[in-house]
């Protein structure tokens, strides 16, 4: 089944180090490395796509052997549903971790599906959208202690044209977004942060909660705060097998909050198997698991499941209601000093929904 889905070709396996020579993958990978590699994939949401992908991973303090590995992924796909994705994203840890920085940036024109809001939305709903957009996500935290931290945070997303069926759904709806806008806003986040590893860690919790607040003074075009809370936890068991647990919740509080902000069920981190985006609302709570284990040298599998739903309001959630995913996958360890892996995962959710997903590093 993997086989007949996704097809992934290598044509190159470059690793340059700081002392500019190419060298094979081994256990003792060097303090600054950078993988490059053309990929061929299919996705739910993409059909067949071709692009390039990278992955510097890198030591802002040599000689600190306590602070984490820095990385910085790079993603150039163009898709035959003519869609174009390029995006830059990554993690710096500065000496002892006392600031740590995330960063997002992307350029989407992205033919897609939409279904309407709701949990309610049928199958027989989707029409065909395309949008064009900007995205920028902006995270610095300050170390206060004992793994925790505090942090700003900004996000801004211009969204350059929208492209769907006049009188349709959007129109039905009042969908809020279906023009051109820009969102912009500003927040503060609280984090808890034990994992021993960044890509794919052993042991560990990682928990955080921040609100990003979108409005006039910071040049929205909507009003409206969004809230995030993320909670994992991971178990070293038998053998260097890890069960990793997540519990997310992705809110909105405001009047109006356009299409692209709305929060997006489904997709290759969360309820694998579901199309990104095949529910939208307001709200969104998931819990999931994944259980990983190494079987030979660089190869590993998993097995994984999640349970989740929308809400227009945190009240709204009803435990019979909930929607549910499963599926397995295949791990490479790129780099096993840092444990960073490609991942292969197939998904299956409720109905029709099931689906591959190719990715650099874990779900979560």
């Amino acid at each position: 089944m993997f086989a007949r889905l996704l097809v992934i070709i290598f044509l190159s396996n470059v690793v340059i180090s700081n002392c500019y020579g190419q060298i094979p993958l081994s256990d003792s990978t060097p303090t600054k490395q950078i993988l490059i590699f053309p990929v061929i994939a299919r996705s739910i949401e993409t059909d067949w796509s071709f692009g390039i992908a990278t992955s510097a991973t890198f030591h802002l303090a040599k000689s600190d052997t306590v602070t984490r590995t820095s990385n910085m992924q790079g993603l150039a796909l163009y898709s035959l549903k003519k869609q174009t994705v390029v995006a830059i994203n990554g993690t710096q840890y500065f000496k002892k971790e006392h600031f740590i920085l995330n960063e997002q940036l992307s350029y989407s024109y992205f033919p897609d599906n939409f279904w309407g809001i709701g949990k309610y939305s049928p199958d027989s709903a989707k029409e065909a959208y395309t949008f064009k957009q900007y995205y920028l996500y902006l995270h610095l935290m300050r170390h206060l202690g004992k793994r925790c931290y505090i942090g700003l945070l900004y996000e801004m997303q211009k969204v350059l044209k929208v492209e769907y069926e006049p009188n349709g759904i959007f129109d039905k709806q009042n969908v809020a977004g279906r023009t051109p806008y820009l969102i912009s806003g500003a927040g503060l986040s609280f984090t808890y942060d034990t994992r021993t590893e960044a890509f794919s860690p052993g042991t560990g919790t990682f928990a955080q909660f921040y609100f990003n607040h979108f409005g006039k003074m910071t040049g929205s075009d909507y009003d409206y705060t969004n809230i995030v809370l993320d909670y994992r936890k991971f178990y070293t068991l038998y053998k260097h097998q890890v069960l990793a647990l997540q519990g997310y919740f992705f809110g909105n509080v405001g009047s109006e909050v356009p299409i692209r902000s709305l929060a997006s069920f489904g997709g290759n981190n969360s309820m694998r198997g579901y199309y990104d985006g095949r529910y939208r609302d307001k709200n969104q709570l998931v819990f999931q698991g994944e259980y990983r284990m190494p079987v030979y040298n660089r190869w590993g599998v998993v097995v994984f499941g999640s349970t989740g739903n929308v809400s227009s309001t945190f009240a709204n959630y009803s435990l019979n209601e909930l929607k549910y995913s499963y599926g397995a996958g295949i791990r490479f360890a790129i780099s096993k000093k840092e444990k960073l892996n490609l991942r292969l995962d197939y998904g299956i959710g409720q109905g029709d929904n099931k689906g591959l997903y190719f990715q650099l590093g874990e779900a979560f």
